[in-house]
């Protein structure tokens, strides 16, 4: 366009600018258009997603299957175990008091014997001869010592009658106390000769049962410590058998045995499940500083004999009885960064943390406190547990089972 011969821009009219400037009357930009379909679609979905979209329900939470068990409330013996010896309360080598040549052997190999049984006899005929000398010898004496108490006699009368001095009486007395005292060693030489005759007839001193006989009718014997026994008694009934304790169970083990006597049993290695039972009978005066221990010795009847001398047993002492404590099972205390703990299962199915303190662990139970009796404590899936957590009961656990009997035990 010209305006007095000036050119004027397009879209400039009479000095101002048409509407349509720069875009061109009617047309419509393109982005626009982009943008009301993006905002149309997207209501449209949101509409569709709130009053037309089916609805996800809200999946509650998975429960994890465990174990339980109840905490228990009572008397709990504590119980110590131990390897022990087995160990004859007696064992006599016999051997003999003089030497001498057996002549006869009145038992067999393994027999059980009472005390004052005879087990050998030996050559004693040069004894027996030699009682046989002693006693004539008494004899001999007693009659010379009865003609010196009639010498006396007569000499006290005739010194009545002054016929003789007073020196002849002395002398008679004399002879009489000489006499006298002869024939109290004659007694005492009859004395030794039963003695000497008795070594001849080994007896038994203990009830045991007999060993291996190293000698046989003919076998010369001495009574020197390096000759091989002749046989060797070992007492088995009663019967002991001996262990060790860390010294740590000493002070509740005094104190047990001051109330009265400290049961024990012992599993011997005879393939029976059956223990046998006794008493602990020994405390050694002296702790083994090396090792920290102390010697115990339990005294067993043994009427079966089922402990035998040299074997080894597995030993079971209650040392100590703890009074209203409460058990759970071993397996149901856990060890974190923060202790002890226990998982116990609230009313609502859900575990919360509760810290314990172990005061002793059995085979069977741990006594704890800190925990409520009653309670229902996990004893299986604690791994995958943490506070909070839904639980339900396993089937491998059955239904909530008794930490144990009887307080653990």
């Amino acid at each position: 366009m010209k305006t007095d011969g000036i050119d004027q821009p397009k879209g400039f009219v009479d000095g101002n600018w048409s509407a349509a400037a720069g875009t061109g009357r009617g047309r419509t930009s393109p982005w626009i258009a982009v943008v009301v379909v993006l905002v149309a679609g997207g209501a449209g979905w949101f509409g569709w997603k709130t009053w037309y979209a089916p609805k996800h329900e809200v999946k509650a939470p998975v429960a994890i299957m465990v174990s339980t068990a109840i905490v228990q409330q009572g008397d709990v013996p504590l119980e110590v175990n131990a390897n022990g010896n087995v160990t004859a309360l007696q064992t006599v080598e016999v051997r003999p008091q003089v030497s001498s040549t057996v002549q006869s052997v009145h038992i067999k190999e393994g027999q059980t014997v009472k005390p004052g049984d005879l087990l050998f006899s030996l050559d004693s005929r040069m004894d027996e001869a030699n009682m046989a000398r002693a006693r004539a010898q008494l004899l001999r004496d007693q009659a010379d010592l009865a003609d010196a108490r009639r010498t006396l006699s007569r000499s006290q009368e005739l010194l009545e009658r002054n016929f003789i001095s007073r020196s002849a009486v002395d002398t008679a007395q004399a002879k009489v106390d000489g006499f006298e005292a002869t024939i109290r060693a004659d007694q005492a030489a009859i004395e030794a000769s039963r003695v000497a005759i008795s070594y001849g007839s080994i007896r038994a001193t203990i009830g045991g049962r007999t060993g291996i006989i190293n000698v046989f009718p003919g076998s010369l014997v001495t009574p020197t410590a390096t000759a091989v026994s002749m046989v060797t008694v070992a007492q088995i009934s009663p019967i002991a058998v001996t262990f060790t304790l860390p010294e740590r169970q000493l002070a509740a083990l005094r104190e047990a045995l001051r109330t009265g006597p400290v049961k024990v049993t012992a599993l011997p290695n005879d393939g029976s499940k059956t223990p046998v039972v006794g008493r602990i009978t020994f405390i050694d005066n002296t702790v083994d500083p090396q090792y920290g221990s102390i010697r115990i010795k339990a005294q067993f009847d043994n009427e079966e004999t089922r402990l035998w001398p040299g074997t080894y047993a597995n030993v079971n002492a209650v040392v100590q009885t703890l009074k209203n404590a409460l058990t759970v099972p071993p397996q149901a205390v856990v060890t974190g960064p923060e202790g002890r703990f226990v998982y116990v299962v609230q009313p609502d199915n859900k575990v919360a943390r509760v810290p314990v303190k172990v005061v002793a662990t059995t085979a069977a139970a741990a006594i704890v406190e800190g925990v409520q009796p009653g309670a229902r404590v996990v004893t299986e899936g604690t791994q995958n547990l943490r506070p909070g957590t839904l639980v339900r009961e396993g089937k491998a656990g059955g239904a909530s089972a008794p930490a144990a009997g009887n307080g653990g035990h």
